[in-house]
Protein backbone atom coordinates (compact mmCIF):
# COMPACT_ATOMS: atom_id res chain seq x y z
CA UNK A 1 0.00 0.00 0.00
CA UNK A 2 1.62 3.94 -1.08
CA UNK A 3 -0.06 6.30 0.53
CA UNK A 4 -2.22 6.86 -2.91
CA UNK A 5 -4.40 4.21 -1.61
CA UNK A 6 -5.04 5.39 1.65
CA UNK A 7 -8.37 5.03 3.11
CA UNK A 8 -9.94 8.77 2.09
CA UNK A 9 -9.13 11.79 4.11
CA UNK A 10 -5.87 9.95 5.62
CA UNK A 11 -2.67 11.49 4.76
CA UNK A 12 0.85 10.35 5.09
CA UNK A 13 3.43 13.15 5.67
CA UNK A 14 6.76 13.29 7.74
CA UNK A 15 6.28 13.31 12.10
CA UNK A 16 8.30 16.24 13.33
CA UNK A 17 9.29 17.19 16.60
CA UNK A 18 6.10 19.03 16.76
CA UNK A 19 3.92 15.97 16.97
CA UNK A 20 6.41 14.33 19.47
CA UNK A 21 3.21 14.95 22.50
CA UNK A 22 0.82 13.68 20.07
CA UNK A 23 2.80 10.80 19.50
CA UNK A 24 3.62 9.92 23.21
CA UNK A 25 0.35 9.66 24.09
CA UNK A 26 -0.40 7.38 21.26
CA UNK A 27 2.17 5.32 22.45
CA UNK A 28 0.97 4.97 25.59
CA UNK A 29 -2.92 3.58 24.20
CA UNK A 30 -0.73 1.36 21.88
CA UNK A 31 1.96 0.07 24.30
CA UNK A 32 0.59 0.43 27.46
CA UNK A 33 3.94 -1.68 29.25
CA UNK A 34 6.24 -0.97 26.60
CA UNK A 35 5.92 2.64 25.31
CA UNK A 36 9.15 4.51 24.93
CA UNK A 37 9.28 7.36 27.65
CA UNK A 38 9.08 10.65 26.31
CA UNK A 39 12.78 12.01 26.39
CA UNK A 40 13.51 8.66 24.35
CA UNK A 41 10.56 9.41 21.40
CA UNK A 42 12.68 13.06 21.15
CA UNK A 43 15.84 11.56 20.17
CA UNK A 44 13.93 9.95 17.34
CA UNK A 45 13.64 13.45 16.18
CA UNK A 46 16.92 14.51 16.93
CA UNK A 47 19.06 11.80 15.49
CA UNK A 48 20.45 11.64 12.42
CA UNK A 49 19.31 8.83 10.07
CA UNK A 50 15.76 8.36 11.77
CA UNK A 51 12.93 8.61 9.74
CA UNK A 52 9.53 9.65 11.29
CA UNK A 53 6.45 9.47 9.42
CA UNK A 54 3.02 9.45 10.62
CA UNK A 55 -0.71 8.58 9.47
CA UNK A 56 -3.10 11.77 10.36
CA UNK A 57 -6.91 10.74 10.28
CA UNK A 58 -9.82 12.34 8.04
CA UNK A 59 -10.60 14.85 11.60
CA UNK A 60 -6.95 15.92 11.84
CA UNK A 61 -5.85 13.60 14.57
CA UNK A 62 -2.83 11.59 14.77
CA UNK A 63 -3.78 7.69 13.48
CA UNK A 64 -0.43 6.36 13.15
CA UNK A 65 3.48 6.51 13.01
CA UNK A 66 6.45 4.83 12.67
CA UNK A 67 10.33 5.46 13.40
CA UNK A 68 12.87 3.70 11.57
CA UNK A 69 16.41 3.79 11.62
CA UNK A 70 18.95 3.85 8.73
CA UNK A 71 22.20 3.08 11.20
CA UNK A 72 25.68 2.34 10.04
CA UNK A 73 24.73 0.03 8.51
CA UNK A 74 24.48 0.26 4.09
CA UNK A 75 22.73 -3.33 4.81
CA UNK A 76 20.22 -2.92 7.34
CA UNK A 77 17.73 -0.80 8.37
CA UNK A 78 15.88 -1.17 11.61
CA UNK A 79 12.19 -0.54 12.25
CA UNK A 80 12.28 0.84 15.73
CA UNK A 81 8.66 1.86 16.57
CA UNK A 82 5.10 1.31 14.30
CA UNK A 83 1.21 2.22 15.69
CA UNK A 84 -2.10 2.34 14.74
CA UNK A 85 -4.36 3.96 16.70
CA UNK A 86 -7.30 1.61 18.10
CA UNK A 87 -9.56 3.43 16.42
CA UNK A 88 -7.73 3.66 13.22
CA UNK A 89 -6.99 0.12 13.10
CA UNK A 90 -7.60 -2.93 10.75
CA UNK A 91 -7.84 -0.10 7.75
CA UNK A 92 -4.20 -0.97 5.80
CA UNK A 93 -2.87 2.13 7.77
CA UNK A 94 -0.09 -0.34 9.31
CA UNK A 95 0.97 -1.55 6.09
CA UNK A 96 1.41 1.73 4.77
CA UNK A 97 3.43 2.92 7.60
CA UNK A 98 5.70 0.26 6.95
CA UNK A 99 5.83 -0.15 3.32
CA UNK A 100 6.65 3.93 3.66
CA UNK A 101 9.12 3.01 6.08
CA UNK A 102 10.93 0.92 3.70
CA UNK A 103 10.68 2.71 1.03
CA UNK A 104 12.60 5.41 2.61
CA UNK A 105 15.06 2.83 4.61
CA UNK A 106 16.89 2.29 0.89
CA UNK A 107 18.64 -0.80 2.68
CA UNK A 108 18.39 -4.56 1.42
CA UNK A 109 17.18 -5.99 5.00
CA UNK A 110 14.94 -4.29 7.29
CA UNK A 111 15.02 -5.95 10.73
CA UNK A 112 12.09 -5.31 13.74
CA UNK A 113 11.61 -6.66 16.93
CA UNK A 114 8.01 -8.09 17.69
CA UNK A 115 6.30 -9.01 21.34
CA UNK A 116 6.09 -12.71 21.19
CA UNK A 117 2.42 -12.40 22.71
CA UNK A 118 1.56 -9.69 19.68
CA UNK A 119 -0.29 -11.91 17.21
CA UNK A 120 -1.73 -9.17 15.18
CA UNK A 121 1.56 -7.46 14.22
CA UNK A 122 3.75 -10.63 13.74
CA UNK A 123 0.65 -11.53 11.08
CA UNK A 124 0.93 -7.94 9.69
CA UNK A 125 4.78 -8.19 8.97
CA UNK A 126 4.42 -11.59 7.62
CA UNK A 127 2.12 -10.55 5.46
CA UNK A 128 4.56 -7.95 4.30
CA UNK A 129 7.38 -10.74 3.88
CA UNK A 130 8.96 -10.35 7.60
CA UNK A 131 9.89 -13.71 8.54
CA UNK A 132 11.33 -14.55 12.03
CA UNK A 133 15.13 -14.91 12.41
CA UNK A 134 15.86 -14.73 16.28
CA UNK A 135 13.95 -15.18 19.48
CA UNK A 136 15.52 -12.59 21.72
CA UNK A 137 14.41 -14.18 25.96
CA UNK A 138 13.54 -11.35 28.41
CA UNK A 139 13.74 -8.99 25.65
CA UNK A 140 10.52 -6.60 27.40
CA UNK A 141 10.30 -5.20 30.59
CA UNK A 142 8.11 -7.78 32.18
CA UNK A 143 10.12 -10.70 30.54
CA UNK A 144 8.46 -11.63 27.61
CA UNK A 145 10.56 -12.61 24.71
CA UNK A 146 11.24 -10.40 21.37
CA UNK A 147 11.18 -12.06 18.06
CA UNK A 148 13.59 -10.41 16.03
CA UNK A 149 12.07 -10.27 12.32
CA UNK A 150 13.68 -9.99 9.09
CA UNK A 151 12.61 -8.91 5.23
CA UNK A 152 14.92 -8.82 2.34
CA UNK A 153 14.10 -5.77 0.29
CA UNK A 154 16.72 -6.27 -2.53
CA UNK A 155 18.68 -9.03 -3.93
CA UNK A 156 22.70 -8.16 -2.99
CA UNK A 157 24.73 -8.73 -6.36
CA UNK A 158 28.01 -10.64 -5.99
CA UNK A 159 30.34 -9.05 -7.97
Amino acid sequence: MVAADLPPGYTLRRATLLDLRALHRLERVIFPRDAYPYFELALLFLVPRIINLKIVAPDGSLAGFVSASRGLSCERGWIITLGVAPAHQRRGLGSALLAAAEARLKRPFVRLTVRESNLPAIRLYQRAGYSVVARQPDYYRDGEAGLIMEKQLAVISSQ
